[in-house]
């Protein structure tokens, strides 16, 4: 499951504008998508830990 959710974040970030077609010229999307994948995984650590 951990591989194919980084495997989709890969692909969001980097071809997420033309795979969804968001307009994104000042990185705003790709830094929520960054922010939320890390939230991710600190909350994945801590629920298992």
């Amino acid at each position: 499951m951990a591989g194919l959710a980084l495997a989709m974040f890969v692909g969001l970030f980097a071809f997420g504008q033309q795979i969804v077609g968001y307009s994104d010229p000042h990185g705003k999307v790709q830094l929520a998508l960054l922010a939320t994948f890390a939230f991710g995984l600190l909350v994945g650590y801590r629920a298992s830990a």
